[in-house]
């Protein structure tokens, strides 16, 4: 089952099948040294460059870079602040402890150590160069399926995790 499909099911029908007139394409990060941020971003994420326009570029998985000198051009504006923690990008992970142990190899700066939610899921935050904070979480699936393997019911793991016995019931799938 996809991914979306488990959103499905863990939100209503009519919030995950809602048309929007303008959804999301890509989303944009200002950045003060693009190539020092591509690398970033394929050393962590494994992601590569797909559009590269120079000032511009479009990496996999959705992500967009642009150069802060155009940036300000663009909106007209010359204060552009960095590291302000008021905003942050959220990725999952099916693999999370390989993940965690990778990202101790990439001389990231951490805005916290791993932490577990109250309903299992465990994520971590860190900066980018550029002080943007990145959390990465573990898939909920994994976690569901993680509650399983440890030899809870599945009534245990939809209190556990304060979910639908319908999406316990999709990961079991």
């Amino acid at each position: 089952m996809e991914y979306k499909d488990l959103l499905a099911v863990y939100t209503t029908d009519h919030f995950y099948h809602r048309k929007y007139t303008c959804p999301l394409k890509n989303l944009m990060l200002v950045v003060t040294d693009i190539d020092k941020s591509v690398e970033f971003s394929k050393k962590v994420f494994g992601f590569h460059v797909i559009v590269d326009f120079g000032t511009n570029k479009t990496l996999t998985g959705g992500l967009t870079l642009q150069t802060v000198e155009t940036y300000k051009d663009f909106i007209g504006k010359s204060d552009i602040s960095f590291g302000g923690n008021n905003f942050e990008i959220y990725f999952e992970e099916d693999n999370f402890d390989a993940f965690a142990d990778k990202l101790k190899k990439c001389d990231v700066e951490y805005v916290h150590p791993i932490v577990e939610h109250s309903w299992g899921q465990r994520f971590i935050r860190f900066y980018d160069p550029d002080k943007h904070i990145i959390e990465v979480g573990e898939n909920m699936k994994i976690v569901c399926k993680r509650f399983l393997n440890s030899g809870m019911t599945p009534e245990q793991v939809a209190e556990r995790m304060d979910v639908l016995m319908k999406f316990v019931n999709a990961c079991m799938r």
